[in-house]
């Protein structure tokens, strides 16, 4: 089996923790939990997960200082996955109840759907891969991701784009720039595409 260096998971009071801890365990990943800084400053991959409003996350992360801790380590080249609204924090900024800085990880904002669908977009849909990087490799065509979103992010710059999704219009489902990636349906409920983007990121740089 392949060498998979442990996660931590940064727990800052919003996301199903314990869910993607399991599910990195089912493909073979050492994966912790912790919300103190301390810890993360110490971690060799990182995980931000969560549910929720975007700014009370900003301020739970920001209190805690586990915003300073991950964007150090991130500095230092630590590979880093935001999942859900892990995924919309890592950008510049929220327009979600007003206007909300972000973690400046990604180049880009968050932007409520306007559209005719019902809101939030619950429910499986197609994930469709635009361009390679280690966190979409081996991924097949045609494959599922369980979304539960109301906002979805729009990304500055096109080549951050590795999947999109669509939910009468199209938008940006899995994102990365080098070491940082981001996922905005859940992996952890997504089944076979799933596991296999977390295990993409289990042995990312192994």
């Amino acid at each position: 089996m392949q060498h998979m260096t442990p996660i931590t998971i940064v727990d800052y009071g919003a996301g199903n923790l314990r869910t993607v801890q399991r599910a990195f365990e089912y493909v073979g990943a050492e994966a912790h939990i912790t919300g103190d800084p301390d810890v993360v400053r110490q971690a060799r991959k990182l995980v931000l997960p969560g549910v929720g409003a975007f700014g009370k996350a900003m301020e739970r992360l920001r209190a805690t200082h586990l915003d300073e801790a991950i964007r150090e380590r991130v500095a230092e080249g630590v590979p880093l996955l935001g999942i859900c609204l892990g995924l919309q924090l890592l950008f510049d900024e929220s327009e979600e109840l007003g206007r909300h800085e972000g973690l400046h990880l990604l180049p880009g904002r968050v932007r409520k759907f306007d559209i005719s669908l019902k809101i939030p977009h619950i429910g499986w849909n197609e994930v469709r891969i635009q361009r390679e990087h280690p966190l979409v490799q081996g991924i097949a065509p045609g494959q599922f991701g369980y979304f539960v979103h109301s906002f979805y992010v729009d990304p500055a710059d096109p080549e951050v784009v590795l999947a999109t999704s669509d939910y009468e219009i199209e938008f940006a489902c899995i994102c990365a720039r080098d070491h940082v990636m981001g996922i905005q349906f859940h992996p952890e409920k997504s089944q076979e595409l799933g596991l296999a983007l977390l295990r993409n990121f289990a042995t990312f740089g192994e």
